[in-house]
């Protein structure tokens, strides 16, 4: 049970500022339950993804030693912004502006009282860096007539990357409200940290642009047909299998017994194509021309006389790399090997890769 707002020895002023504090915590519990639906389903709507999202309601212990230390700064509890606070975290600090975007989208902004301190510090200095909004909730969003004071009340919405949080979180634990006075070394030694927090804020973000940039030049290569430029790796071979270059080959086999054609993950197949010698998306591309006809004539070995009426869309890339494994030189062991790496370890694999070899050694694969 929170002590009676007269318990805490404040001036009478003060005092009515609690006791209307106390009176209003339904409607700072509303505000609360506003306010975090709107912005958790806005940025769920956007696509965007964040660290962290908190929200409180300012307990009236800690609202009494505000107003004991500064109290006749306040005509109101109105006065008082930060009796409700939300904070969104995002994990890159580019995105911080994205989610203030939205939240300007989603509520009435105090301009004149929001605060960015990240445009703050001096050039030769580091420190907290955060972006507050002080925000209302608009009538359009939410209204009820028995408390139109919740579109008057004013709160607050922090927005800093997860580094900028981490920063707050140390220099809060170890500096200001420790009621000591810290020495000037440990002072510099903060900044420095701060620093480097910054900087890798910064490289990041860099980064995570630079490699934005490189996948879409790579989908867009891909997507051209330019694929003798576009090197081999997870990312490219992911665009690349978005083509479907395998389908048509599929569907030959697929019609020997007209089957149907089941939806298979292919990227196992990357490190096989990369044993084969494949350096680039080109590479692929000329072993499919290539390999085709054989993989297919592999195919009707395999399934010609059976009822088989379900394959595996990896029927044709999995023929495509035995039959060019074979034209190699491919021995039962190098066979056995493809079957591991695309099926996991197992003494089975031995037995298959025995038919296999004799399938392909009768269709006179070289």
């Amino acid at each position: 049970m929170p002590d009676s707002p007269t318990s805490y020895g404040l001036d009478l002023h003060s005092t009515m500022i609690l006791e209307d504090y106390c009176a209003r915590i339904p409607v700072y519990e509303k505000i609360k339950e506003v306010v975090s639906g709107v912005i958790k389903k806005r940025l769920d709507d956007n696509g965007i993804i964040i660290a962290a999202y908190e929200s409180r309601i300012k307990t009236q212990d800690s609202l009494a030693g505000k107003l004991e230390l500064k109290g006749s700064k306040y005509r109101n509890l109105d006065d008082l912004t930060d009796i409700f606070g939300a904070r969104i975290i995002t994990f890159y600090n580019d995105e911080v502006d994205k989610v203030a975007a939205l939240v300007e989208n989603l509520f009435e902004i105090d301009w004149d009282n929001s605060v960015d301190k990240r445009k703050m510090h001096d050039l030769d200095s580091f420190g907290y860096m955060s972006l507050h909004y002080i925000c209302s909730i608009p009538e359009s969003m939410y209204h009820d007539p028995e408390h139109p004071e919740i579109n008057r009340i004013r709160f607050e919405v922090q927005m800093r990357s997860i580094l900028q949080h981490s920063w707050a979180n140390l220099y809060h634990d170890t500096g200001y409200k420790t009621g000591v006075e810290i020495p000037k070394q440990y002072i510099r030694s903060l900044n420095r940290l701060a620093g480097l927090l910054e900087l890798a804020d910064d490289e990041i973000s860099m980064i995570r642009k630079d490699i934005t940039d490189y996948r879409r030049k790579v989908q867009s290569l891909v997507a051209s047909g330019n694929f003798a430029e576009v090197p081999l790796n997870g990312d490219t071979f992911k665009s690349y299998l978005n083509l479907e270059p395998f389908q048509k080959l599929n569907e030959r086999i697929a019609a020997i017994n007209q089957a149907e054609i089941v939806k298979a993950n292919m990227m196992p197949f990357l490190k096989v194509f990369m044993s084969l010698g494949c350096k680039n998306l080109g590479d692929i591309e000329a072993m499919r021309k290539e390999y085709s006809d054989d993989a297919f004539r592999l195919a009707v070995f395999q399934i010609g006389g059976t009822d088989l009426d379900i394959i595996s869309s990896t029927v044709a890339v999995q023929n495509l790399c035995l039959v060019c494994a074979k034209a190699k030189g491919a021995g039962l062991l190098d066979i056995k090997w493809i079957l591991d790496e695309l099926y996991g370890e197992s003494s089975n694999n031995s037995m298959t890769a025995e038919r296999i070899l004799s399938q392909l050694q009768k269709l006179n694969i070289n």
